[in-house]
């Protein structure tokens, strides 16, 4: 580039052959004393070497030309100052490129560096040249590096040293060279001409903005170097890292072009850093719904606090995208799970809220509770340290009073519990290689619609995903696959859960959960989970197993359809209750289960495939579709499909309405349920009343509620041989387990029916 040629630009200083009149002594700024008619001072037309030229004797320590015209400094352009002297008399004096810089308003800008390398003259007649190189950058080469405030100078040139010598100057020329730099020709801007220092101790913001401004177009250069950036700065143009940017976790460099993951690499140089500059760039501009990774992995020693990357916000609720890449826990005592115990007291009136806890200041939200009484998956939603209170994810069952509880805090590869709401964020082809250290994700106390998609969770150490608070609300998990860490212990030793629900709507879809002793706890309902394959079995036989799927909410409205259940079971409870009583409520039920695949293999006796386990009393089911599933076990049998778990307290089965139990395939499953249940019974002896024992048939081992149909098979014979045509009366719930039908005639007689008996009602 040359302005001279491009823009017209005038640089060059008026020979001396014109006058001496706008040659300063001094500083070359308006007003200043000039060399016409200076009494040392002479222009002498004909030397043999230089033609015109300046004549000077040197009467003052610093013997200063300027020119008073302003040669103009532009961002990016640099200019040779340069002179050729030679001494004619007297003392040798030394020579040096000088200049003054002044700004927009004509006032002299201090603190730069206005003079150039200084040379001696060491004989008479030799034509010695000396040059220095001005322009708004440091970069190698240039002598007087003015950044962006001056906007002209006064350029000439001192002599220095001895008085008394009589020298002879040639016409100073200034010229642009600013092409020796290759800039414009490479479509380069480099923000050093912009005033950058890149010392990591001057504040760079200003040059990067204003190289930004300039490029058009153009790729933005930062060179070698530290830039500290105190401001935030935006770059509409891309950017070219080679140095590296280093700010406050406050400050933000927002890159609208080239935006992504390598991007902020070359910029901090740090893959934390870097990632969690990407995350609060992308949740600071508008310009980009996604932060693609690269297919990178990302070093971890310690948990990624996701909010306090973004400190200038605590909400967010437009969609944002995290994809293409991978996280991996590096070994670190950062990862080690946080564990406080202390004393509170749980009152149901008040159901999600411990009050009187001795040390809170202590505990971390998100800490896991456990305790007496507490369900699976309660977590420290919030706290308050002043009044001593801290408020709980769910509810406590069983818990009234006063006791000692304890708080786990797992860690978190991305850590999302210090915003206040989080809303539409997806994460999409990543992976968490938590490698037994971490767990993997902590979502927000409030949001809707988290959608984790082809994402894979691997050997998570406690949790793969976990809520909070209502952040799950109509969560999504699509096509991800968890890996347990957890492969050769036993199921019922093992701790790892692949995700959590507190909300309702959660859509799980075509996932793989492996050896897990939970794939989910759900709370809240409108629950759809579809096409997913869990397997929780281990190496030893006749082994218990554990739930897959745990719906902690009575009566869930939800459907789970098309599943690969293997060697776990579906299990609904009412542990987040902290009424658990049966009251004015809907009790156990809402639930469809269809075309599922259920499996086992070398599990114990009393496995079931989906167990109910009331934490109150005279709870029910009601609302209950099991169709079109099918059960196998191998290397063994199981009892039955379907258990009620009454260690605390049981069902009340003269309640049960609208169950069906139907379409099902049983292997290597000694008792089949059905309901209703369309049985054969044979009477072989005379009676009046035949007894018919129905209840290993019906749901959960239930009562005898409703005849619906009794169909005589052939004649039914009387003693004498003579047939029946009476139909028999119907006892129901008979027995001491009410799981007996009776059939009472009007003699005693002997035959086969065909009875359809359910252990529910229909209304």
């Amino acid at each position: 580039m040359n302005k001279v040629i491009t823009d017209g630009l005038v640089l060059m200083p008026t020979p001396f052959t014109d006058g001496l009149d706008v040659w300063s002594s001094g500083n070359g700024t308006a007003g200043s004393a000039t060399y016409d008619g200076a009494p040392n001072a002479a222009f002498v037309p004909a030397d043999g070497d230089f033609g015109g030229c300046l004549e000077l004797v040197k009467t003052e320590t610093t013997q200063k030309l300027r020119f008073m015209g302003q040669t103009p400094i532009l961002p990016g352009c640099y200019l040779r100052i340069s002179a050729r002297v030679k001494a004619i008399s007297g003392n040798l004096p030394s020579i040096r490129i000088a200049g003054w810089a002044g700004d927009g308003s004509d006032v002299h800008v201090g603190g730069l560096d206005e003079t150039g390398g200084s040379v001696a003259l060491t004989g008479y007649g030799d034509i010695v040249e000396v040059s220095a190189i001005v322009g708004t950058g440091s970069r190698g080469g240039v002598d007087m590096a003015w950044g962006l405030q001056p906007v002209y100078g006064h350029f000439g040139l001192d002599l220095t040293g001895t008085n008394g010598g009589v020298v002879r100057i040639d016409d100073i020329v200034i010229e642009d060279i600013t092409s020796a730099f290759l800039r414009d020709m490479i479509g380069v801007v480099d923000v050093r001409d912009f005033g950058a220092a890149g010392d990591g101790i001057a504040d760079d913001s200003a040059a990067f903005a204003a190289a930004d401004a300039a490029a058009a177009g153009r790729t933005v250069l930062v060179p070698e170097g530290t830039y500290l950036l105190e401001q935030n700065v935006t770059f509409d143009n891309f950017v070219k890292f080679e140095g590296t940017v280093t700010c406050a976790a406050d400050v933000m460099l927002i890159l609208r072009r080239g935006f992504d993951y390598d991007a902020y690499l070359s910029a901090f140089g740090d893959e934390v850093l870097a990632f969690e500059k990407a995350w609060q760039a992308l949740l600071n501009a508008g310009e980009h719904e996604s932060l693609d990774l690269c297919g990178r992995r990302i070093e971890l020693d310690a948990p990624i606090d996701m909010q306090a990357a973004v400190p200038n916000r605590d909400t967010w609720e437009s969609r944002r995208v995290i994809r293409n890449g991978q996280f991996n826990c590096l070994a670190s005592s950062d990862w080690d799970e946080d564990v406080v115990t202390s004393a509170a007291t749980y009152s149901p009136g008040n159901p999600t809220r411990l009050t009187g806890v001795a040390n809170v200041a202590g505990i971390a939200v998100g800490s896991l509770v456990q305790g007496n009484g507490v369900g699976r998956e309660v977590y420290v939603r919030s706290k308050d340290v002043g009044a001593q209170e801290i408020e709980l994810s769910q509810p406590l069952y069983d818990a009234a009073g006063s006791q000692t509880f304890t708080f786990t805090r797992f860690k978190y590869v991305l850590d999302f519990s210090g915003f206040t709401k989080l809303s539409r964020l997806t994460v999409t082809d990543v992976e968490f290689q938590c490698s037994g250290r971490a767990s993997a994700v902590m979502i927000a106390p409030l949001g809707e619609v988290m959608h984790f998609r082809d994402v894979h969770f691997t050997r998570p150490k406690h949790r793969g995903i976990t809520s909070i608070g209502s952040g799950c609300q109509d969560l999504h998990v699509d096509r991800c696959s968890f890996y347990s860490d957890e492969q050769a212990v036993a199921a019922t030793a093992r701790v790892s859960i692949g995700f959590n629900v507190n909300a309702n709507d959660a859509k799980i879809r075509d996932n793989r959960f492996q050896r897990l002793r939970n794939m989910a706890v759900l709370h809240g309902t409108g629950h759809l989970i579809v096409g997913n394959h869990t397997f929780g079995g281990d190496g030893l036989t006749e082994a218990p197993r554990t739930a897959a799927i745990v719906f902690t909410y009575p009566n869930v409205n939800s459907v789970i359809t098309g599943n690969y259940i293997d060697n776990s079971w579906i299990e609904m409870t009412n542990e987040h209750d902290a009424q658990p009583d049966f009251a004015s409520e809907f009790s156990f039920g809402g639930l469809t289960v269809t075309g599922n695949i259920f499996v086992a293999s070398d599990c114990s006796y009393d496995t079931p495939f989906l167990l109910i386990r009331p934490h109150g009393a005279d709870h029910f089911v009601q609302g209950l579709s099991m169709i079109g599933n099918s059960f196998r076990v191998f290397n063994g049998e199981i009892e039955r499909v379907d258990r009620v778990d009454d260690s605390i307290a049981d069902l009340d089965y003269f309640r049960t309405r609208n169950v069906i139990f139907e379409g099902n395939t049983f292997n290597a499953v000694d008792k089949q349920t059905l309901n209703p249940a369309t049985l054969e019974f044979d009477q072989a002896s005379d009676a009046a009343t035949w007894t018919l024992n129905v209840g290993d048939f019906l749901p959960f081992e239930g009562n005898s509620r409703t005849v619906s149909s009794v169909i005589l098979k052939g004649e039914i014979l009387n003693g004498s041989d003579a047939p029946i045509y009476a139909m028999p009366s119907v006892d129901i719930n008979a027995g001491a387990d009410n799981n007996l039908i009776n059939l009472n005639w009007p003699e005693p007689c002997r035959g086969s029916v065909f009875v359809t008996v359910r252990a529910d009602r229909p209304i």
